[in-house]
C-alpha cells in the first residue's frame, strides 16, 4: 500500500504518516514486512508499506491508501 505526499511539507508529512501507521499496525497486531518512507523529490514523500494478502481488505478500508501494488520479494 502506498500513500502519496505533495508540496513542501512532503517528507514531514510522510513521516508523522509512518508515525500513526506504526500506532495502528501495533494496536491492530497486524504483522508487516516493510514499513518506510521514501522522499522522491523535493515535492514528493511516499510512505510503502508492505503486509500479508489477508490484511489487504481491512487496511485499505480503515486507511485508505493512494495506491496499491503487488510486492514480491
Amino acid at each position: 500500500m502506498i500513500w502519496d505526499f505533495r508540496g513542501p511539507a512532503a517528507l514531514q508529512t510522510a513521516n508523522h504518516h509512518e508515525i500513526h501507521l506504526k500506532t495502528y499496525l501495533d494496536q491492530k497486531k497486524i504483522e508487516y514486512h516493510l514499513l518506510k518512507v521514501q522522499a522522491i523529490s523535493d515535492f514528493k514523500a511516499e510512505v510503502w508499506l508492505v503486509t500479508m494478502e489477508k490484511h489487504v481488505p481491512a487496511l485499505r478500508n480503515d486507511l485508505k491508501p493512494h495506491r496499491g501494488q503487488l510486492y514480491l520479494d
